[in-house]
C-alpha cells in the first residue's frame, strides 16, 4: 500500500469518495496477503503512508468491518485484519466444492473451444508455477482459472455465489501458494495432486464429460484443503501467516 496507488485510483476514479477509494486499497492488500491476517491497523500509520488525513481512513476501516475483513478484539484496542484458521477454511471449502464442481459440469456442456484452450493454458502455466515455486506465477494463474470455470459456466446463480465466497477464498488461496512456495518436494504427500488437478479438470471438461469434470473439481478442492491442512506438520498452518 502506497499513495501512488491511491493516486492512481483518484485519477482513474475523481468523483469518488476518498474512504472508498482506501478501502479498495486496504481489501487489495488484505485478500492478497500483502497486509498479514490478524494484524492490527493503525490509522496514523496508514494515514501517513498514504499521504491523508485520519478521517478517511477511520471510515475505510469501518466500512471494511462491515463486510467482516476488520474486526475488534475483546479487551484490546483497535482493529484488526481477520484471521485464517484450519475450520473456517473447510467450512469455506465445502461451499466452493458445491459451487465450483456444478460449475465444471456446466463447463463440459457450454465453453467453447477458445476457452477451453485458454483454460488449458492456464493449467499449464499453474503447474510449471508450482514446480519452479513461484508464488507470483501462482497468483497469476490460479485464481483466474477458477473465474474462467465460473464465468464460463453460464449459470447466473451460481456466479453470485461464488461472488460471496470471493474475497475470503482469495485470502485462502494466497495462502495456499505461498505453503507451496515453502514445500520442500517430499514434503506434503498432497503436492503432486495440486500440482495436477488443474490439467485432469481441463481434461474432462475438453473431452465434454460433465460428470467427470464434477468429479475432478470436486478432488481438486479437496487436494487443495487437505494440502494446506498438512502445511502446519500437526500444528496450525496459518501461524507463518500472521502478522
Amino acid at each position: 500500500m502506497d499513495q501512488y496507488k491511491l493516486r492512481e485510483l483518484i485519477r482513474r476514479s475523481p468523483d469518488a469518495k476518498l474512504r472508498d477509494l482506501v478501502a479498495e486499497l486496504l481489501y487489495d492488500d488484505i485478500v492478497a496477503l500483502r497486509i498479514r491476517p490478524g494484524s492490527k491497523l493503525n490509522v496514523n500509520q496508514i494515514a501517513s503512508t498514504l499521504g491523508v488525513s485520519r478521517t478517511p481512513v477511520a471510515e475505510a476501516i469501518a466500512q471494511l468491518g462491515e463486510v467482516g475483513f476488520v474486526v475488534s478484539r475483546t479487551g484490546t484496542n483497535g482493529y484488526y485484519v481477520l484471521d485464517l484458521n484450519l475450520n473456517d477454511m473447510i467450512s469455506l471449502y465445502e461451499v466452493r466444492t458445491a459451487i465450483e464442481s456444478e460449475a465444471a459440469a456446466l463447463c463440459a456442456h457450454k465453453l467453447d473451444d477458445a476457452a477451453v484452450q485458454r483454460l488449458s493454458e492456464l493449467a499449464e502455466a499453474f503447474r510449471d508455477s508450482v514446480v519452479r515455486r513461484d508464488i507470483r506465477g501462482m497468483k497469476d494463474t490460479d485464481m483466474p482459472f477458477h473465474r474462467l470455470i465460473i464465468d464460463g459456466c453460464g449459470n447466473p446463480y451460481l456466479q453470485q455465489c461464488y461472488e460471496l465466497l470471493l474475497p475470503k477464498l482469495t485470502m485462502y488461496q494466497s495462502s495456499m501458494t505461498e505453503f507451496i512456495a515453502r514445500s520442500g518436494e517430499h514434503d506434503n504427500p498432497w503436492l503432486p495432486s495440486v500440482e495436477y488437478n488443474h490439467i485432469s479438470v481441463v481434461s474432462a471438461i475438453r473431452m465434454r464429460m460433465p460428470e467427470l469434470a464434477r468429479q475432478s473439481m470436486a478432488e481438486h478442492v479437496d487436494a487443495s484443503l487437505n494440502f494446506t491442512s498438512l502445511s502446519g506438520h500437526g500444528a496450525d498452518p496459518f501461524r507463518g501467516l500472521r502478522g
